[in-house]
């Protein structure tokens, strides 16, 4: 997997992490325990840090970047959906990102609530625990996200981890 430093910037991945070979690390990079990084994802920590917390999952061609005034920074137990764009901006836990949405800088996703797929979350906005961020650009609705359904998902990304980890072969 490309793991690269810049300069004295360097990635630092959980051993109980997983990162897809197809992943691409770049930079201050810090990735808890049980996350995971799949294919063609992008983390570039090159003007500030990105972190992410413990049980997070960054899906298929996401793109996670910072700035050096905000780093990028995600919770446990997060899904970040195919295709997302992070940047400068903070999630807490139990967090999920839909297919292509956008978080830019110094928007704030509470614990609990979703922005939904194809969304742009604009700078300084706050999504409050338990709701759903929806358009473009995201409009709030207070009570639709459902906590239990981020559970879920964040669980089923945690077992495809150890399948990946113990089963993936490549055959070219």
């Amino acid at each position: 997997m490309p793991i690269y430093a810049l300069g004295d910037l360097e990635p630092t991945i959980s051993s109980e992490a997983w990162v897809h070979p197809d992943a691409v690390i770049i930079g201050d990079v810090r990735i808890g325990p049980r996350s995971s990084i799949w294919p063609c994802a992008v983390l570039r920590g090159d003007g500030g840090h990105i972190e992410i917390g413990s049980g997070t999952s960054v899906q298929d061609t996401s793109v996670l970047h910072t700035t050096p005034m905000w780093p990028t920074v995600v919770g446990d137990n997060c899904v970040l959906g195919h295709g997302i764009h992070l940047e400068g901006c903070t999630l807490e836990d139990d967090v999920l990102i839909g297919n292509h949405a956008q978080v830019l800088h110094r928007a704030l996703i509470r614990s609990g609530s979703i922005v939904a797929a194809n969304s742009v979350v604009l700078q300084d906005i706050e999504v409050p625990s338990g709701a759903m961020a929806v358009g473009s650009p995201a409009q709030i609705k207070p009570d639709r996200a459902r906590v239990d359904d981020i559970k879920m998902a964040s669980a089923a990304y945690l077992e495809r981890i150890e399948v990946y980890r113990t089963d993936m072969r490549r055959l070219d």
